[in-house]
């Protein structure tokens, strides 16, 4: 009897702590990229509501890749959408890799997720439906036309977070 109780108790404990771990989550979403090959002309879109128009939050963008993924950087441009019909367009540039060509992001296998700061200490100013689309804007040294499909990228992701 009692060694039922003491496992009720340990699976009961695994529960709560696997609920809370990430209590600071507001939203978290991810788009496969397609062949695992990231085209200029198919930016990556995330919608979400926002009611909180009070406290800070953290923005990120998630990107998984695999080792097939070429380049030491990454440059992304995005486009975030407010309510009212403001945008606001931002050309961003991440290190993907140390110094020896390892890849920063973490994971087990040979897929690696590197959680980008996008914006930090963000107050929504009003509620309603925001939108952020992502898109890759990677070339090569020298060259003057961009990669026009990205290989080594599984997925993208967009997360916002409690501060």
């Amino acid at each position: 009897m009692k060694t039922n109780r003491n496992k009720i108790v340990t699976i009961s404990l695994i529960i709560l702590c696997l609920v809370s771990c990430d209590s600071k989550r507001v939203y978290d979403s991810y788009v496969s990229v397609s062949n695992q090959s990231w085209n200029t002309e198919n930016p990556v879109s995330f919608t979400f509501n926002v009611q909180d128009t009070i406290h800070k939050k953290n923005l990120f963008i998630n990107i998984r890749n695999n080792d097939t993924y070429a380049f030491s950087n990454l440059f992304l441009i995005t486009q975030f959408n407010f309510p009212n019909g403001k945008k606001v367009v931002d050309t961003l540039e991440y290190e993907m890799t140390d110094v020896t060509g390892k890849f920063l992001g973490v994971g087990l296998t040979e897929i690696k997720e590197s959680k980008l700061f996008y914006k930090e200490n963000v107050v929504f100013l009003s509620s309603g439906e925001y939108s952020v689309s992502i898109a890759q804007a990677m070339r090569k040294n020298g060259e003057i036309v961009g990669v026009n499909t990205l290989e080594g990228i599984t997925e993208v992701g967009f997360r916002i977070e409690k501060n």
